[in-house]
């Protein structure tokens, strides 16, 4: 499911979806799936998100569990590791 919502976010297509369209169930952790979605469609180990960020591993899978909050800082780490607006996990 989650490599399918990363493959509707891909760069070149006509719409982008948002995680509620695509996944209805995930409706209030849109953030937490984004990291995840991003990160596979970047085809990268939550270990090499880590190094390019600088965030640990152990937090990397705390935000995506909603065991950690992701703040401002962070999505924007994020963001410019994945490719992606920084908005999109806040």
């Amino acid at each position: 499911m989650i490599k399918e919502y990363a493959r509707s976010i891909e760069t070149g297509n006509e719409r982008n979806y948002s995680v509620t369209e695509v996944f209805p169930e995930y409706i209030g952790k849109e953030q937490q799936t984004a990291i995840r979605a991003y990160r596979h469609r970047e085809n990268i180990t939550q270990r090499q998100l880590s190094t390019m960020t600088g965030i640990p591993q152990r937090h990397i899978s705390e935000m995506e569990n909603g065991k950690r909050v992701i703040g401002k800082e962070m999505a924007k780490r994020l963001g410019k590791a994945l490719k992606a607006d920084y908005k999109m996990f806040l």
